[in-house]
């Protein structure tokens, strides 16, 4: 019975990673009588960013909770100040419900504008421009981890179309000049799969390019709009002179990416290969019937209304998801339970782990764990402020998660401004300083970026070959250039 009960601890983690976790929450108790509760809250807060590091063996959720529950049995913090922090953080649980889930049912417009994309445009470096572009965009607009999932959903089905030809044991593509499935193997196979990779890891940099501009971009931007009571508008001009550089010098490494074909990059679309897809996408055409057409449109103008409500600032954002999630499933005729439940399990896992953040946030205020790491900052002269920040958040978001380390900068940066520490404009500066170091330089590797680890977690990964080190290869200029014009314009 210990045998399979410890089997089961952690699902299919390493076995070091369960002793180290296991280990640890026997030793705390000790722990605490020992050397206190300053250092034991330092020891709890360095494994739940282990938790966060091997999110890629075992979901935070679980092993983030198991050390959250340990905070609370030993005092160091409690229910009351954990409920705090979720209550002033119901706008960005909202967003994260309700958005997210409102999204979902955008995929099919979402999928019809990329997979005409794919097909249409023959130059590579312009497609992948696009690709980068589309996706910052509507990552402006909407959340990154869900355009993420559209362009995952969009290239396994163009996969699966590639698949199935070249399985078929009779395929023939006179047309094309294609005769044996066997030609549509080997060098073919491995460069539409380097061609995938390449705009698929454009499209994620771009869901971080446009994520950090807006305040619904990235969960932690909301998190950080609300301790400054910032607005939508406001969120835009405040960050801008930071974003709009790092902005369009992601383009342009996007463009020499392409054309210098280096780190995987510059792969072309095989002309056998786009005739497939076309055929493919002709014949989605050719099926789609007046009410899936209608749904379409339904979409699209669900899409007007989500940008107009959200540069208006007509309700919290939650409220603009949810009210968008009514419209678009009540004008299209989805009116049962579990179809609508689909559309909230995207979600409501990352809901989960950020009451679990919520947690370690409260221990570290009750603790005053980053008091002076904070007052040290503050010391330090006014202009090497921001970039120090900056630096710091893109540092540790590259390492655990950037919603975590937002969360708990911006909490000890307002706490040092409401004890008049600092004065409102120097509030400010820090405030961009943290949402622009959570954003950019946490592309370099999926641990920072939620749509990073997702892409990587996913079922195109494996059969385009895109492991952990590969990704991070890919991501490198990206993260050198996006860190060293973030810093430059701080």
């Amino acid at each position: 019975m210990r045998q399979i009960a410890y089997r089961e601890f952690l699902g299919n983690s390493p076995i070091w990673f369960k002793n180290v976790i296991l280990g640890f929450l026997v030793l705390s108790l000790p722990l605490k009588m020992l050397v206190g509760t300053t250092v034991l809250g330092w020891l709890f807060l360095a494994m739940f960013i282990l938790t966060l590091a091997m999110a890629l063996k075992c979901y935070p959720l679980q092993s983030g909770g198991l050390l959250a529950l340990g905070i609370l049995a030993l005092g160091l913090t409690t229910p009351d100040t954990v409920w705090h922090e979720i209550e002033a953080n119901l706008g960005v649980l909202a967003l994260l419900i309700f958005m997210v889930s409102f999204i979902y049912f955008m995929k099919p417009l979402l999928s019809f504008l990329f997979a005409r994309l794919i097909v249409g445009v023959h130059s590579k470096w312009l497609l992948s421009l696009m690709f980068s572009v589309m996706a910052a965009v509507l990552s402006a607009f909407l959340d990154a981890l869900t355009v993420t999932a559209v362009l995952i959903a969009v290239f396994v089905a163009l996969y699966g179309v590639y698949e199935k030809i070249h399985s078929a044991t009779n395929t023939d593509f006179n047309h094309d000049g294609i005769t044996d499935h066997d030609e549509m193997g080997g060098d073919i196979l491995e460069e539409f799969r380097a061609f995938i990779r390449s705009l698929v890891m454009h499209g994620a940099v771009g869901t971080a390019l446009g994520g950090v501009t807006t305040m619904v971009g990235e969960p932690q931007n909301l998190l950080i709009a609300e301790k400054m009571d910032w607005e939508f508008l406001e969120f835009v001009v405040v960050m801008s002179h930071v974003t709009i550089p790092a902005v369009i010098a992601g383009f342009i490494t996007c463009v020499v990416l392409e054309l210098t074909g280096v780190l995987g990059y510059g792969t072309k679309l095989d002309p056998h290969v786009r005739e497939i897809l076309r055929g493919y996408v002709e014949e989605e055409d050719e099926k789609r019937t007046p009410k899936e057409i209608y749904g379409l449109w339904v979409q699209g103008i669900c899409g007007v209304l989500l940008v107009i409500g959200l540069g208006m600032h007509l309700m919290e954002v939650g409220l603009i998801g949810l009210s968008l999630l009514v419209l678009v499933t009540a004008m299209t005729g989805i009116n049962e339970e579990h179809r609508i439940g689909h559309a909230f399990e995207e979600s409501l896992p990352f809901v989960s782990l950020l009451c679990i953040f919520f947690v370690v946030v409260g221990m570290i205020h009750d603790l005053h764990l980053f008091s002076p790491v904070i007052q040290w900052v503050l010391t330090m002269p006014l202009e090497i402020q921001p970039g120090a920040f900056f630096l710091a958040n893109g540092l540790l978001s590259a390492i655990s998660d950037n919603v975590f380390v937002a969360t708990v900068y911006i909490n000890e940066v307002k706490a040092a401004y409401d004890a008049g520490d600092i004065t409102r404009e120097h509030l400010e500066m820090l405030a961009v300083s943290i949402n622009t170091g959570t954003n950019l330089p946490s592309v370099a590797t999926p641990n920072g970026q939620a749509a990073f680890l997702f892409l990587l977690t996913s079922a195109l990964a494996p059969v385009i070959r895109l492991g952990y080190i590969k990704m991070v290869v890919m991501a490198l200029p990206y993260t050198v250039v996006l860190t060293v014009v973030g810093f430059l314009a701080q």
